[in-house]
């Protein structure tokens, strides 16, 4: 018994099938791949030149503003005497002795010394310590409400646009309609009717009055039923733009070529659908999904201040109002890395579901 010669192609090379080679998600190669150092090297020193321009600014910023944190403390604290509204500012280092360009080396110096200042508008208190007190809270509620909402929207997307023209495109409008709603109307309808009329949810805050934190049932039942609310809202107003954009995706991806090529074969549908279409079809939700990711350090401030939720982004605007530069700083210091970090995950798995992008670049 003979076996057919293998097809050469242009090269002299063994041509391959399309389907076992793969698509842009999976390996051209198999056991020969390579670590794509040039493709990391550019993106780190990318990044690195990102993260020099976003801490100068964060620098130069506050110090454009009228007034200044020692003034807006002095105007709440009238007992203080002049010497020690002197050594305020020597601590704060925001003295007029130093000139700008010495107070951005120091500024550099605490930040490699992990010490992001002292926080006016909290009774002296270290900024990394306020910070730390309101980051969980933004991270817990926030976070989990996007994860939830970009994973339920995208394979939401992902179905709606395979099985184009039934009756599930009609999620499309739905969805897209409470993305529309302003926020605060959402969330001022969610306490209306699960809160004063229903009684299901609170209306505020992150866990029972008189209530500290500690690790127990009843007080993480307590944190539970404060954010269900604000997280559902968080996911009904954000779940139409993930499912839009996937399903548009899906619609592209599915009049290419190599889909045809892998129904023709007779590939189950399920396989097609996710191994192929989906996993092309959701390479630009990653980058916006990164960005959601990154900023939800910055809290949804709107949301923090319709439900009175400790998070970041009421911290911020607190100290924004009470003139906090170093609060400030120290926020958008940390909105600044989540967002880097965000997206550097993002471009690790964007090369990972598509080898041409470190394939062009390396």
């Amino acid at each position: 018994m003979t076996t057919a010669a293998p097809q050469l192609d242009q090269d002299g090379e063994v041509e391959r099938d399309a389907i076992d080679v793969g698509t842009t998600a999976t390996a051209a190669e198999p056991g020969k791949r390579r670590v794509p150092w040039r493709f990391f090297t550019g993106r780190a020193a990318f990044y690195l030149f990102t993260l020099w321009a976003a801490i100068t600014i964060n620098f130069f910023l506050p110090r454009f503003m009228k007034g200044d944190a020692v003034s807006s403390y002095l105007a709440r604290n009238r007992n203080i005497s002049p010497e020690a509204a002197d050594a305020l500012r020597i601590l704060l280092g925001i003295d007029s002795d130093k000139s700008v360009w010495q107070q951005y080396v120091e500024y550099w110096a605490m930040l490699l010394r992990g010490d992001l200042g002292i926080s006016t508008l909290h009774g002296l208190r270290p900024v990394g310590e306020v910070l730390a007190s309101a980051l969980p809270w933004t991270l817990g509620l926030v976070g989990l409400a996007t994860v939830i909402s970009f994973a339920i929207g995208t394979i939401g997307g992902a179905i709606v646009g395979w099985k184009r023209g039934s009756r599930l495109d009609a999620l499309i409008p739905i969805t897209t309609f409470f993305n529309t709603i302003p926020y605060f109307w959402l969330g001022l309808i969610a306490i209306a009717i699960f809160s004063s009329t229903l009684k299901w949810f609170p209306s505020s805050h992150a866990y029972g009055k008189g209530q500290s934190p500690e690790w127990s049932l009843d007080f993480i039942g307590q944190v539970i039923a404060h954010g269900t609310l604000p997280a559902l809202t968080i996911i009904i107003a954000s779940l139409g733009g993930w499912m839009l954009g996937m399903r548009n995706m899906m619609l592209t991806v599915l009049d290419d070529d190599y889909i045809t090529v892998a129904q023709a074969k007779g590939m189950p549908n399920k396989r097609v659908l996710w191994a192929y279409a989906a996993r092309n079809a959701v390479l630009p939700q990653i980058q916006s999904f990164a960005l959601s990711i990154g900023f939800i350090v910055g809290g949804t401030i709107v949301m923090e201040m319709v439900f009175s939720y400790p998070g970041v982004g009421k911290l911020l605007l607190d100290a924004t109002n009470a003139k906090d530069y170093a609060l400030m700083q120290g926020v958008f210091l940390v909105i600044t890395l989540s967002v880097l970090v965000a997206n550097i995950l993002a471009d690790v798995v964007y090369a990972y579901l598509d080898p041409r992008t470190r394939q062009t670049e390396a």
